[in-house]
Order: C-alpha cells, then sequence, then structure tokens
C-alpha cells in the first residue's frame, strides 16, 4: 500500500500538489513545476523525499507524502519534516494517511529521529481530528513564521 516514489511518479505527485493547493483555497501559490519536484526528489542532491499511497485493488497511486529531514538542537537528532500529506478524497477514510504517516514514524524510529512534524491550517478540522486521533499534539506555543517573494527578496539584498 505505502512505497518509495519514483521517477516516474513525479507527474501523479505533482497533480496531487496541485489538488492540495487547490483544497487548501491556494492554488495560484502552487506554482512548483514537475521539473522542479523531479529535481527536488532525484537530482544529483535530493532535498526532500515521497512516498505513495497506492489502491490495494487497483495498484494506483491515491495519495503521497512529500518530506525533508529537520535538526533539532534540542535533541541533537535530526527529525522529518512532513511538508505534504495528501489522499485523494475518493480514497479518504480507506487507512492511507495512516499508512503514510505510520511509514514515516516507522523511517524515525528505525533510524533514531525524534521528531515528526508538520503544520496544519487551522480551519481543516478533518485533518486535525484525525492527527489528534494520532496522537499527535499541537504546538500552540509557537507561530510559524515566513519571508517570501519582495520581503525575502529585499531581506536578502
Amino acid at each position: 500500500m505505502i512505497r518509495n516514489a519514483t521517477p516516474a511518479d513525479v507527474p501523479v505527485i505533482h497533480a496531487m500538489v496541485r489538488e492540495l493547493a487547490e483544497y487548501e483555497k491556494a492554488l495560484d501559490e502552487a506554482r512548483a513545476t514537475e521539473e522542479q519536484v523531479r529535481e527536488a526528489l532525484f537530482g544529483e542532491r535530493p532535498a526532500a523525499f515521497a512516498h505513495i499511497a497506492e489502491d490495494e485493488s487497483t495498484g494506483e497511486p491515491v495519495g503521497f507524502a512529500l518530506w525533508f529531514l529537520n535538526f533539532s538542537t534540542w535533541r541533537g537528532v535530526h527529525g522529518i519534516y512532513l511538508e505534504d500529506l495528501y489522499v485523494r478524497p475518493e480514497a479518504r477514510g480507506g487507512g492511507h494517511g495512516k499508512a503514510l504517516l505510520t511509514e514515516l514514524a516507522r523511517i524515525c524510529v528505525e533510524r533514531g529521529y525524534e521528531r515528526l512534524e508538520w503544520s496544519v491550517l487551522n480551519w481543516n478540522e478533518p485533518s486535525i481530528n484525525f492527527y489528534r486521533a494520532l496522537g499527535a499534539l499541537p504546538q500552540d506555543e509557537w507561530t510559524v513564521y515566513r519571508l517570501t517573494d519582495d520581503a525575502l527578496n529585499e531581506l536578502g539584498k
């Protein structure tokens, strides 16, 4: 049901990224190209990793998890930051999301990573409830800050 992504999966990963962006009401912000996804996952120096959830009866991709390593100076070890977790609407409720998270947790345990982290939009109650049911806790004392576009360019001059 869960497998490592391959270069042949790039078009479907790209399509699902766009589906996720549309669900999150931010399709206009999803500017990554298939080639950028391919380079990030399978280029000379991969910066990210992905797993595919497949429908058990058809073998068709129905979801994905895209992640990268982070590092905790407090714990002194790497962790996984889950950038995107997405299961197509018609496959939701079939255990694919839990299976993807289970695989990432397994990787953490196997490699000695001590954190699996991700962000969720405050309005996304179905996902919040799903994550809480798995034992995930919100980090309410932390606020994510982001520099992009003009602000990033101005500061980086």
